[in-house]
Order: structure tokens, then sequence, then C-alpha cells
């Protein structure tokens, strides 16, 4: 869905992948490290770009940033190692290697650089950055979490990726902190049960990987490039539907993963916790329809200065996965009665 390879960064993407597994299938916390370091030296030469300033800088926030993480969890690796049998150090141990982990994925309310990076790369990096650097630091989290902290965690997520969206004219920092907030999310699932995080990750990918294919083809990063771009009425109909597919509006297929999330907090009597999630979830949708706006409402095409044209291939791949994601639910609703 997004430009081709570049021939010469294929063996960094084999590396970012290799790196993963390296991690998630460690049986020690060295071994987890090193994949995360791995993984972190392999991305850069991915984002970076002599040729754009903008990258370069995201490249290096991006190294200072996951190296202070690396540095944190490795000095409690150690640490842990070392304390091994005081048990009263064990769940400070624990929830500063909780932070480390948070800070590496871009979880509130250590997503300080995640918005910032975000503005320098193009969408195909944000992809990644947005799905699959996340997969290592949150099953390494799976393993070993304090269930307290991560409920402080999940709240600071939802509301911080809600409120952290306004004011914000650059669609790329508003899927940033839409990104924040589907981690709240996500750290609900894993906390349910992993095979529910795999599926609520799956599908976020998916809804993710069509936004950022659909913003890739039209070349749109603020929200007020909308307005002046004449756009095929198709195109638009494919935005708001994954917009809000995205946000949990039902009857999307984004709903979906939400829908059981919601029924496993409710049956543990979580309330407060499920009430926030949503409210935060109805701010973010107010977001994603605000980005619709511009295009949807000034339909005169005397004030549209840019034609877009489009490759057959590529739209009918888009228009595919949109059917995908605005049957989901209705399809998953009969298959699961």
């Amino acid at each position: 869905m997004f430009s081709p390879f570049n021939s010469n960064k294929m063996f960094f993407f084999f590396i970012l992948f290799f790196s993963t597994m390296i991690s998630i299938s460690s049986n020690s916390w060295f071994g987890c490290w090193i994949g995360l370091e791995i993984n972190l030296l392999s991305f850069i030469p991915l984002i970076n770009n002599s040729n754009n300033m903008l990258t370069s800088e995201a490249s290096l926030k991006y190294f200072l940033t996951q190296t202070i993480a690396s540095i944190n969890l490795l000095f409690c690796i150690i640490f842990k190692m070392m304390l091994m049998k005081n048990f009263e150090m064990n769940n400070y141990i624990m929830i500063m290697i909780n932070s480390s982990l948070l800070m590496k994925m871009g979880s509130a309310p250590f997503h300080f650089w995640f918005p910032n990076i975000v503005e320098g790369l193009s969408w195909f990096n944000n992809f990644i950055l947005m799905t699959w650097q996340k997969i290592s630091p949150m099953i390494l989290l799976s393993y070993y979490y304090n269930n307290n902290f991560l409920i402080i965690i999940i709240i600071f997520n939802s509301i911080i990726g809600a409120i952290g969206g306004f004011n914000q004219t650059s669609i790329r920092k508003l899927m940033a902190f839409s990104s924040i907030n589907n981690l709240s999310w996500m750290l609900s699932a894993m906390m349910i049960s992993e095979n529910l995080w795999m599926f609520y990750f799956f599908l976020y990918s998916f809804l993710i990987s069509i936004m950022c294919s659909l913003f890739s083809l039209i070349n749109v990063f603020f929200i007020n490039q909308l307005f002046f771009i004449n756009m095929n009425y198709m195109i638009k109909l494919l935005l708001l539907i994954n917009l809000l597919s995205l946000g949990g509006l039902p009857p999307f297929i984004g709903f979906f993963p939400k829908w059981i999330i919601i029924n496993f907090l409710m049956n543990n009597n979580f309330y407060s916790l499920t009430f926030i999630l949503i409210m935060m979830s109805l701010i973010l949708l107010f977001l994603y329809i605000r980005i619709m706006y511009s295009s949807i409402m000034f339909n005169y095409l005397k004030l549209k200065w840019i034609k877009i044209k489009i490759k057959n291939n590529m739209f009918h791949t888009l228009i595919f996965s949109s059917i995908i994601s605005f049957w989901g639910l209705t399809l998953s609703t009969f298959f699961f009665m």
C-alpha cells in the first residue's frame, strides 16, 4: 500500500524483523535487551534521510530517547540480578522496568518524544513506528508488569491521547496521539489475555495501514491541505469510513475488539476505567471528524487548487480494505452468534 521499498534498505528491514524475533523469543532479560538494541540500530537507517533535515532530526531524537530507555532497562536488569532475594525492592524494580518499556513504545506519560518524531517521518515510517516498533516492548511488558501501575498508565494514555489531539493542525501528530489512545486499549487487552491483545493489535495495524496509505496517496500532512485538494468523492468516503472505524464507532470493524475489552472490564468490575476509555474514545472521534470537515463541507471546485491523480491498482486495494472495515463487524457478529 505504500511506496516501493528501496533496495538499499531491504537489509535493514530484515534486521528489524529478526531483532523483534530475538527480543520476544529470548529466555533472559539480557537477550531481550540485545534484541531491542538491534531493533533501534536497524530502524534509524530506515528513517534517516540526508536530503531532509526533519528526518535527520527525528532520527537523532529517536536514538537519544531510546538510548535513555535502554540504559534504564539495563540498569534495572543488573540491579534485579544483584537483589534477587530482596522482595521489598522487587516491586520498585518492576515499576522501573515497566517504565523503560513504556518509554520505548511511546506510552504516556513518557510520550514526550513520540509526536515530535512522528512529525519528521514519512507515512510509511510512521506506520512502522506506530505498529511494528510496539511489538517487542508490549510482549516484554506482558511478561513482567505491576497491575496497579499499569492501570494508572492506561488512564494516562487514554486521557493524554484524546486531549493531546486538540489544537493540532498536523495530521501526523493527530495520528500519534491516536496511537497513544489506542495504546490504552492495547494495555487493557494485555491485562485480560495475550490473544485478545494480538487480535486488537492486528486490527489496529490493518486500520492504521489503510489510513497511512490514503494520506500518503493524496500526499497530505496537514488538515488545511484537505481544503485545497480536489478529491474524488470515493476517497472522501474511504477516509471517513476508516477514520470512524479507527475511532471505534459501530458498525465498523474497529468497534469489535473494543466491544470485547469493554465486556471483560465490566465483568471484572473496572467500571470507572471503562467509563474513561469510552469517553476519551468519543473525544477522539470528534478529532477524526474534524480532519474530514474541510474536505466534505467545502465542495466548491473553484476553491480547490490541486487535482489528485491516483493509480487504479492502489485505489482498488484501498476500496477492498475499506469494504472489510465497513462490513467486518456485521460478519463477525453473525460468526460468533
